[in-house]
Formats: structure tokens, sequence, C-alpha cells
């Protein structure tokens, strides 16, 4: 009893506590779990539909075309993203001092240049902005994941405090026909149960991703595998990058059986090529990769997603994990409901407060009246 009594006061005053944040965090996450649809409707309603052909300009051309049309030279290429729709454009990130990211978008079988945008203040990246750190930088990216971790104690509580545990039957049922204060409670408790072991992973995995840096060496301590060393390139001295072609043509021979997804340039002098390869039995483009030398070429990690570390799989799967994509369209669609149940459970949660509330204090004020009486 007393565990529960602790269990009811964290579950009530955390929810308090972190509620609205908690609603907004759900409810911008029930729209990122389509972002790349969302994405590519809004491409299309600016930037006009792509008709597919049968083959794609090559890499040279697009990176000649945008250097004549982008010839100011404070502009440096920092991602080209391939297509992996046939209707799907090539997004290009160029990069300027103390400026916003200017993002390209280019047809891939005609290299027209169909126009560009500040990718920090598209729609989707809003978005995600917000569900991560509220627009608020490092401060918000604290405050959400302590937020996290709030919603994952208060998903543990409500699995502890729901009523089916004694009777399964009344767990589950909603007197619809009741009083109002009776209908909020068990549209609290089953909302929560359905969705309860579903906000513990997302809450979980939202809380690793926010403290990542804090919780990496966690991570593969406990899965007793090595960290990944993030690669550098060694500097030669009047010696540029190489050029895209060669870079390829290096990371295809590294991972000869996937195709290649991205390229993350080097954005410094130790910084290196990254090319994002895809096996064909991935869903997702970022699991696979190989790390190149800017100056050699020479490879210093494969990250092959068919021989990954346990470390490795446990971090790729927080992914899969916090937006649902583990079961395809139907996990995909449970989780839009996943991150609307924050908002029914805030809100039913504050009403049941409210009702203890104003009860605490009619008691409080029969209370004292009953006492001025017997004066």
């Amino acid at each position: 009893m007393k565990l529960r009594h602790l269990a009811f006061q964290l579950h009530r005053y955390l929810g308090l506590a972190a509620g609205l944040i908690i609603m907004l965090v759900g409810l911008t996450g029930s729209l990122l779990v389509f972002k790349e649809e969302i994405s590519h409707f809004l491409l299309e309603v600016q930037f006009g539909k792509i008709t597919p052909q049968q083959q794609q300009v090559s890499i040279l051309s697009i990176i000649d075309n945008l250097k004549a049309v982008y010839p100011d030279p404070s502009l440096s290429l920092s991602f080209l993203e391939f297509p992996q729709k046939p209707d799907a454009p090539i997004h290009i990130h160029l990069e300027s001092p103390k400026k916003p990211t200017l993002e390209v978008i280019l047809n891939p079988y005609t290299g027209e240049i169909l126009g560009d945008r500040l990718s920090e203040y598209t729609i989707i990246a809003i978005i995600d902005n917000l569900h991560y750190s509220l627009l608020a930088g490092d401060t918000g990216v604290a405050i959400v994941g302590i937020t996290a971790l709030l919603m994952f104690i208060l998903s543990v509580t409500g699995i502890m405090l729901w009523p089916g545990w004694r009777k399964l039957f009344t767990g589950f049922k909603i007197k619809w026909n009741g009083h109002i204060k009776r209908t909020n409670f068990d549209i609290h408790k089953v909302a929560g149960i359905i969705t309860a072991v579903f906000l513990t992973i997302t809450a979980f995995t939202g809380f690793c991703w926010n403290f990542y840096s804090y919780l990496e060496p966690v991570i593969y301590g406990v899965t007793f595998s090595p960290k990944p060393i993030d690669p550098q390139s060694t500097p030669i001295p009047g010696k540029s990058s190489l050029g895209v072609v060669e870079i390829l043509e290096r990371a295809d021979a590294a991972l000869p059986e996937a195709v290649i997804t991205y390229i993350a340039f080097p954005t410094s002098p130790e910084g290196v090529f990254l090319v994002g390869k895809r096996f064909s039995e991935e869903k997702e483009v970022w699991r696979s990769g190989v790390y190149l030398d800017q100056y050699t070429g020479k490879v210093l990690r494969v990250r092959n997603s068919r021989s990954l570390s346990f470390g490795d799989e446990v971090v790729d799967a927080f992914n899969t994990l916090h937006f649902g994509t583990f079961g395809g369209l139907p996990t995909r669609i449970l989780y839009i409901f996943v991150g609307l149940a924050p908002t029914i459970l805030s809100v039913t949660g504050f009403v049941m407060w409210r009702y203890r509330y104003r009860s605490t204090l009619q008691k409080k004020a029969e209370g004292r009246r009953q006492r001025a009486e017997g004066i």
C-alpha cells in the first residue's frame, strides 16, 4: 500500500508538472511518424511533381550545374541526398558562415534546379525542432529529455495504478452513461493502459537521444560492445579534397552490394567524407556507410548493417522503436494514436485532480464551519 501510495503521488504531481510539455511533444511526434510522406507532399506543392524517367543525370553534371547557379564562394557543399523513390528530388545543402543552411531541390533526371529554401524554416523542420528541443536550443533539448524521463515514470506508475490488475474487465470498461467524473476516470485508465507500453518505449528512447552524449558510453558498456571512434582526416599541406567520383568509387569498393543514398561532405580540415549506403533488405537509408579521408580517399571506417555490434544494433533500434516503424504501416498508424494519448491523459488527469482539489477545499471549508459553530 505504501508503494501504491508513492506511485499515486508521483503519477499525480509529475503529470501536473510536465503535462503541457508532454502534450506538445506527443502531438508533434504524431506528425513526425509520417515525416517523409508529409515532406514529399509539401515539396510537390512548393516545387511541382517530378516525372520519373529511365536515366538520372550524373553527379558531376549536378555539381557543375549547382556551381553555375550558386557561384558565391562563401557557399560550400555539405550534403547531397539521392532520391529513394522515382518521383523524389535530389536534396543538396549549401553551408555559409553564420547563415542558415540553404537547401537546393533538383530534378534527378534533368538536373534542373527546381528552387531552394532555408532548410531550418520548413514546416517539418520546425515541427522536428519543436519536438526535440522546443525551439530553445541546448536548453530545450535538456528540458525535453527530462520531460521524457518524467513521461517514463508516469507510464510505469500508471501501469502500477491500473485497476485492471484486481479485475481485468474493470480495467477496460468505460461507463459512458455515468457521472462525468466517472467517465473521465474510465477514459484515463483505458487510454493509459492501451498506450502505456508504447509511451514507455518512446519516453525511454527520447530520453536517451536527448542525453546521448552521456548515455552512449553506458549503452556500449552494458552491451559489451566497442564504442565507435569518430574518424578524422589527416590534413596534407597544399592538398585539396579528392573529387566526388573517386570518393564514390572507393565507397562502392568498400560496400559493393549497397547503393549510395547520400554524401556528407567534409566541412573542416579534419572532416571526412561519409557516403551513406543501403542494402536491399534495409528500410532505412542511414544504417550503413563508409567514412573516407578527404585527402587520400583511405577508408577509415565501414558501418555495415549486416555485421553491426550489439551496441550498434541497440542504438539503431531506438529510431524504429521511437517512431513505430518496426511493424510497417500498422504500427506507424498506431503511433499516431500513441502521440495523441498524452493529450488525452493530461486533460483527463487534470480533470481528476481538479475534482479532488475542489473536494478537499470543500471538506476544509466544512471543517472550519463546524469548528466555528462548536465554538
